[in-house]
This record gives structure tokens, sequence and C-alpha cells, in this order.
């Protein structure tokens, strides 16, 4: 099955092909550093790197680039705010985007440029743009004229210019600043008291923001590369703004191949906000939550849906995880040394059980790959593991010989290895997997607490007083404990 993904400009899926053979080139744009990286971030970032690791499984050699925006109206801002050198801001937040990153082993991108290394760049294109009458310049700097190539508009968002003039009621002044057109948008900006500023044919100042990601990505990658990547909101104006000025700029078009957008991520069915307190930063998560299961919450949904991020789909995700991660170490800790033999063949037919459980193994993996396929869709893919998870541990808890054990828990531990690991990314290296966990310090707080609660319910329970009983589990429930009835006593632990 050939790949196919959904492209935002043709709005339908449509067979990949690459500018050149076996190779892409993708641009996805990258943070505004002038804060830490939130939940939405880590939303992209997932998306685009099993985007990123599909692609070169399939063969690709993928040149990723995603660049920081390290200068920016919301740097400088900041900044002042916080009394903070904005270098040393910058600094200190790209510092912790990578520690982010890394937690969700989200694999680096194999360039990261800064938009202040390509100010001479960003000149040029201006330059060029205001000879070919597609920009203008301002009192206040310099601005791209949207109506110099109407043709380009709406392009991602399907956004009639026409439509726009009409709503705009023929309004030109007004707009807030010396620009001629409510549309048209800023590429340089003139500098300001107390700002960071580069000179420029047009006095010190500095860049718009949209001019940035052109002026990177057609630096690295020419005239026109593969895929351009993004969140939903970059649609519109930022990823039009960049159509506008490149396309103009080379005269060449397309830019990308194929624009992919991710969707957004709620919080309890709102969106995230600082001033509804449902914002959530991806250090403030990985203190509560085991990152990975973040990420594996986050791949069980198709990379252009939203997600509403609640308890309930956190504790699903940690359930379900779990599960692949027991089946995963069971499988670690029967590839013992030895020789490992070859397993019966693959037949969904067979009477033979390992056989057939083997047949059926084979076609969750092709069913995997072709859920991939079909525009990257982990939610599929995350379905065919958690089947597969199923029957692995069935067959690992099959009475076989030593050979035949350690041959089938090579063949668990690669066959997950090979989806939920290299692809999915939510398996954690086998030496994490088989340490001891270390105990929670809180276990120890409330221990003496929380044993003498399960004593008395168990009295309780002998004495059939179940009232008792259950309103002891619900005071153990206040201190987040969860408590599990076993033939042995009851063990607890935290919810």
């Amino acid at each position: 099955m050939p790949l196919r993904l959904h492209d935002t400009r043709r709005r339908e899926k449509v067979e990949f092909k690459t500018q050149s053979p076996g190779k892409v080139g993708m641009y996805v744009c990258g943070v505004t550093v002038y804060d830490l990286c939130h939940l939405g971030h880590a939303r992209c970032y997932i998306a685009f790197d099993l985007i990123h690791r599909w692609l070169e499984a399939s063969g690709y050699d993928v040149d990723y680039v995603q660049n920081f925006t390290d200068i920016d109206d919301k740097i400088i801002k900041r900044s002042i705010e916080s009394g903070e050198d904005w270098k040393v801001l910058v600094e200190k937040n790209i510092e912790t985007y990578y520690e982010d990153m890394d937690s969700l082993n989200i694999l680096r991108a194999d360039h990261y440029p800064r938009c202040t290394e390509y100010v001479d760049s960003m000149i040029h294109i201006i330059e060029d743009l205001i000879q070919k009458d597609h920009a203008y310049t301002a009192d206040d700097g310099v601005y791209f004229h949207v109506e110099s190539a109407p043709e380009k508009y709406g392009q991602l968002t399907g956004q009639s210019i026409d439509a726009v003039r009409q709503g705009a009621g023929g309004r030109v002044q007004g707009t807030g600043d010396t620009k001629r057109d409510h549309k048209d948008f800023a590429l340089w900006k003139q500098a300001k008291p107390g700002e960071p500023t580069w000179p420029s044919p047009w006095g010190e100042g500095r860049p718009g923001w949209h001019i940035e990601c052109s002026a990177m990505s057609l630096d690295h990658f020419g005239v026109s590369f593969d895929i351009h990547g993004g969140g939903h909101d970059l649609r519109f104006p930022h990823h039009e703004a960049e159509i506008f000025q490149s396309e103009c700029h080379t005269g060449h078009s397309p830019l990308a191949g194929y624009w992919l957008h991710n969707g957004f991520v709620n919080i309890d069915g709102e969106k995230m906000s600082k001033s509804l307190g449902n914002f959530w930063t991806i250090k403030e998560i990985r203190k509560k939550i085991d990152p990975m299961v973040l990420r594996f919450a986050l791949v069980n949904a198709h990379y252009r849906s939203p997600i509403d991020m609640n308890e309930q789909l956190l504790k699903d995700a940690q359930r379900n995880h779990s599960r692949i991660m027991d089946v995963y170490a069971s499988a670690l800790r029967g590839c013992t040394d030895g020789i490992i033999l070859d397993l019966p063949m693959a037949d969904i037919a067979s009477m033979n059980p390992l056989s057939k459980s083997l047949g059926l193994l084979e076609k969750m993996a092709e069913g995997f790959a072709r859920a991939m396929d079909d525009d990257f869709n982990s939610r599929e893919a995350v379905a065919k593991v958690l089947a597969a998870t199923k029957e692995l541990q069935r067959i690992l808890s099959m009475e076989l010989d030593e050979d035949d054990s350690r041959a089938v828990a090579n063949y668990a531990k690669v066959w997950l290895e090979e989806t939920a690991g290299q692809i999915l990314g939510i398996l954690p290296s086998p030496e994490v997997v088989l340490a001891e966990p270390e105990e929670d310090p809180r276990r120890g707080e409330i221990a003496p607490k929380v044993d003498e609660l399960l004593t008395q319910r168990t009295d309780a329970r002998a004495n059939k007083d179940w009232p008792r009983a259950d309103a002891i589990r619900d005071e153990l429930a206040e201190l987040g404990v969860v408590v599990k009835d076993t033939p042995d006593g009851p063990s607890w632990d935290f919810a």
C-alpha cells in the first residue's frame, strides 16, 4: 500500500511522492522561546516525531528542520516583565525545550536554526519583494502587499479574498499603523526604544514573524521541499504568509509539496488557557505522570484529530501502557542467552496453536503498517499493538520447552520494539524496563496510617460490617490509595 497523507492545501488524502527519490525534506515550525513548552507543543512535536519515525522506517532519508523563533514581540515583552536579558531568557527556554522533548522520547531534528542567524537572508528576501512590487515601506517598517498576489490567498484555509474585501467594507485606513491594507502583514518592524535591533536598508529594526520561516526553509532546502508542518492554528496567518512571501520571492510554486497540520488539545472540553487555570506545561506534567504515558495518550489519537485531555484519558493511557510494558518486560526476561531456534511457520489457519498465533500476529503487524501508511493513523496502529499485546501475552504463557520459550520471548521482544518502540516511541530502553522500581517517597510517610486502616477494614469485613469496610475504603481513597484484595490479603498502591 502506498503512503497516503492528507494535504491541507488540497484538502484531501493524496499519494505521497517526493521531489527527490528516496529523500524527504521536512520543515516544521518550532517554538517561540519566550516561555516553557506546554501540552500543545507536546502534541505537535510528538505528531511530527511519529511522522518522522514512519518515513524513516519506510526507507526514506529524512532531512528534518525545526526552527527556534528566538526574537519576537512575546520574547521582548517577557524580557521586560521579568527584567531578564532576552538572550538569557531564550537560552534558558531552549535548554528546557530539549529536556521536555527528550523526556517524551522525541527524536532530535537534523537541524535547529534560529531566526536571529538569518536576519541577512530575511533582508535580502524583503529587498527582492519590494523590487517586485510585492512589498512596500511605511513609517513603521515594511509590509507585504497581499493584493499584489490575490491568487495565492486562502490556499490553506479556503478563505476567499473577495469575501475579505467585502467584509472590510472597502476599509484601507484605520488599520492601526501605516500599512495600506488591513490584510497586509509586517516583514520588517522599525526599532522601538529598548528593543533589540539589527541594521537594515530601512533603518534599525527587527524582522516580522512570518518572514523568519521563509528565510530558514528556503536557505536550507531551496525553492521547494516536500513537507511543511505545524499546528492547526498556524495555517492562518503564518503559513499562508509564508506561501505569499516565499513564492513571490522565488517565482516557484508550490513552496511545499504537502502541508500537514496537527489538531488542538483541549483540557476537560475547554481550550487550554492560563486565564482558565488549565494551562499545563510539559515540565509540570512530567513531575506528575510518566512522560511515556503522556506520549501514549497523545499517539492514541490521529494527529489531525483534536484531543480532549482529561483525568480519565490519562488513566486509560496508564492502564493500556502498563499492559504493553508488562508483556515487554516478560519478553525481555525470557530472552536468556543461547541459540534462538526458528519458530514454526506462521499460519492463521493452522491447527497448531503457536503457528496460528504467529499468523495472527503477522496479520496485526501488516495492519499496523497499513494504518501508518494511511495518513499516519496512529490511533489504529495503537489498537493493533494492544491486540497484539494480548496475543503475545498468551503465547508467552504457553507451556513450551526452554528453547521454544526463548524463541517466543525473542519474537515478542522484536515485535513490540519494531512497532511500539521504533515507530510509536512508547517503549523505554530494556534497562529501564527491567530496573527495580524506585519506592515512592510518599509511601513511607503514610504507610503506618494505611496499614492501620487496612487492619480495621479486614476486621470489619470479617465481622460482615460492610458499611464500616466501605467507609474505610473511602478514607483510603482520600489519601490517594487504591486497595487490591488478593488471596494473600489486601495490598495497596497510589492511584
